[in-house]
């Protein structure tokens, strides 16, 4: 699985890049904070949304802090899914480093 930091996300987007953005929190979460122009599909709901996914788009999977994501990330290759990317450190890492008036919790 490939990993991204937040740094190079944030670069990655500036250059015109969109991948899709896959928040897994909760919905809570996601309303609390989260990275512009991500889709919300929490990770109870990953299995019943699946079709909502392409196989071949860039996604790069987001939670708190990398660990939910790093499981649907998981998930999603041993489905078919082949452009998964994990962020690392969640948005938490990016309201520290790219986003300093994000809200957290």
């Amino acid at each position: 699985m490939k990993t991204i930091t937040v740094v190079e996300l944030k670069t990655t987007l500036d250059t015109g890049k969109n991948p899709v953005l896959l928040d897994v929190r909760e919905a809570w979460e996601y309303e609390t904070c989260h990275i512009e122009g991500s889709i919300n599909i929490s990770m109870s709901n990953v299995q019943k949304m699946i079709d909502e996914l392409k196989p071949d788009d860039e996604t790069v999977v987001i939670c708190h802090h990398g660990m939910r994501s790093f499981q649907v990330a998981s998930y999603l290759e041993d489905n078919g899914y082949n452009n998964i990317t994990n962020l690392e450190g969640g948005v938490d890492a990016w309201a520290k480093s790219v986003d300093a008036d994000m809200a957290q919790y």
